[in-house]
């Protein structure tokens, strides 16, 4: 399970270090697509083949599923650590999150997520509301 939240750079080659303690769970290597909300997620080979499993089961006659797995399989990379815990975060998905150079790094249970600050700011000012967000817990059974 991935926690926390860490603050990195993204080189000029486009590598970005995962922090130590978040290494060997992408030891096997994993993928790195777009995702919800204007961030970009990291998942573990495991994770990810789980969660393709539930979204390629999906009726494709649905077309919330369909943009879903345009979403995901559309801006999908691999991402391999090297020596240095770092994988090269492609320019397209850099572009779809605006990363620049900082990037905040967020544990998000089965994935790390990585933002610009400012978004990132932006989310988690809305998470320091919490009677707000109890209220849009409603009904999810938490």
């Amino acid at each position: 399970m991935f926690t926390g939240e860490y603050r990195h750079t993204v080189d000029d080659k486009g590598r970005l270090a995962i922090p130590t303690r978040l290494r060997a769970q992408l030891a096997e290597g994993g993928q790195v697509s777009a995702w919800m909300d204007g961030c970009v997620a990291l998942h573990p080979r495991d994770e990810w083949e789980r969660m393709t499993e539930k979204v390629d089961a999906l009726p494709f006659t649905a077309e919330p599923a369909r943009k879903l797995r345009r979403l995901l399989y559309g801006s999908a990379y691999e991402a391999k650590l090297d020596r240095q815990g770092r994988f090269v975060l492609p320019q397209k998905l850099r572009d779809y999150a605006g990363i620049k150079a900082e990037v905040v790094l967020v544990g998000a249970g089965s994935r790390i997520e990585l933002w610009t600050p400012k978004r990132w700011s932006e989310v988690s000012e809305q998470m320091d509301q919490p009677e707000a967000l109890a209220e849009s817990l409603d009904g999810l059974g938490i």
